[in-house]
């Protein structure tokens, strides 16, 4: 897709050192070190089509890394920056990721959001999806 100043854009690997400044700068976030501009590209490569942000006077105001498995689905750091929230950013890239997603065959979409990120936790509520109690998430370094 080609760049605009103001919209909806594919994320490119090229577009690191602003993806990981806005994910920086916004609580409830967690940036570790799979956020390395090396594996962001990984997955960016292994995912085509599904990440993308939303652009203000060219500058990534908004953000969303979607990958899938070939079973299901998986969003990550979804983020607005706060001066521009409300606007339905958020909404519009959650929709065009799931959108992508459903055309390559994928029914289900999973996201990991932290108990106390009371933001994004409100976000997600308020656009459909629901809260899983019934099941556990465990991980294991490697």
């Amino acid at each position: 897709m080609m760049s605009k100043e103001t919209g909806m854009e594919e994320i490119h690997p090229n577009d690191y050192n602003e993806l990981i400044s806005l994910w920086s700068s916004i609580p409830g976030i967690g940036i570790s070190k799979a956020d390395s501009e090396e594996r962001i590209r990984r997955f960016l490569l292994k995912n085509p089509g599904l990440s993308f942000c939303y652009k203000e006077d060219n500058r990534i105001v908004g953000t969303i890394l979607c990958g899938q498995d070939g079973r299901r689905g998986y969003i990550y750091h979804t983020a607005v920056a706060p001066e521009q929230r409300g606007r339905g950013i958020g909404r519009i890239l959650v929709e065009e990721s799931l959108r992508n997603l459903h055309d390559a065959g994928i029914d289900k979409c999973h996201i990991f959001v932290f108990t106390d990120n009371e933001l994004g936790n409100k976000f997600w509520e308020s656009i459909g999806w629901e809260k899983r109690d019934d099941i556990v998430v465990y991980s294991r370094a490697l």
